[in-house]
């Protein structure tokens, strides 16, 4: 015969998850996704995208409501997965990768948009990439604060990539080659008494050298 438990039976309960005891679980805090790098940059994307489709796309193409989508799920998968962390990792890292999953897909389809143009592709490296990727730490270094881009309102972290965000029509943007008629890139001089100042060159360099200024 077993020995009666001498605790109280409320204290018992809670090893099942249903009374005060050990095993009640806490909530944990969730939320304060706004102020997240990530959620911040899928807002841009997503308002990006929808610009981008609004002025180069057909608005009767079934496209551009896939990539908006797409866009809009990257932005509020990051969102609900942050609610959601409360009282569920699991599903907190369901829709972390269901955002990753939407993004993935969006970039897909610029990356169609160019091809299908004969437009040219940054490669992840390139000069030109490179620039989009050093914004916060320009923007850093050229405050005396501690402040990054996570501080600002979504119109002011627009305005640093405006540059990129807001320009005219690709195919008219990018020239082809004086040389050979390739797609130009625009690059940055690196040496030289330019160094610092962007130019287009060919996109089929080395074989060919064509240049034109920006």
């Amino acid at each position: 015969m077993s020995k009666e438990d001498p605790r109280d039976p409320a204290d018992r309960t809670g090893e099942q998850g249903g009374g005060r005891g050990r095993g009640r679980k806490k909530i944990r805090p969730s939320g304060g996704y706004r102020q997240t790098a990530s959620f911040q940059t899928a807002t841009i994307i997503y308002d990006a995208t929808w610009w981008f489709c609004e002025k180069f796309l057909d608005s009767r193409s079934r496209l551009v409501d896939q990539m908006v989508q797409a866009a809009r799920s990257g932005r509020q998968n990051i969102a609900e997965g942050s609610r959601a962390s409360a009282t569920s990792s699991q599903t907190e890292l369901r829709l972390l990768n269901v955002a990753c999953s939407s993004l993935e897909e969006l970039l897909l389809d610029f990356e169609d948009f160019l091809r299908h143009r004969h437009l040219a592709l940054w490669a992840p490296g390139s000069a030109e990439a490179l620039a989009v990727r050093e914004v916060p730490q320009r923007f850093k270094g050229d405050r005396a604060d501690q402040a990054d881009l996570t501080d600002l309102t979504d119109q002011e972290r627009w305005a640093l990539y405006a540059r990129w965000l807001e320009h005219t029509d690709p195919a008219d943007r990018i020239p082809a080659c004086p040389r050979c008629g390739k797609p130009m890139v625009l690059r940055t001089a690196k040496t030289g008494k330019n160094a610092g100042q962007q130019f287009w060159g060919c996109s089929g360099y080395p074989q060919c050298k064509g240049v034109t200024p920006a």
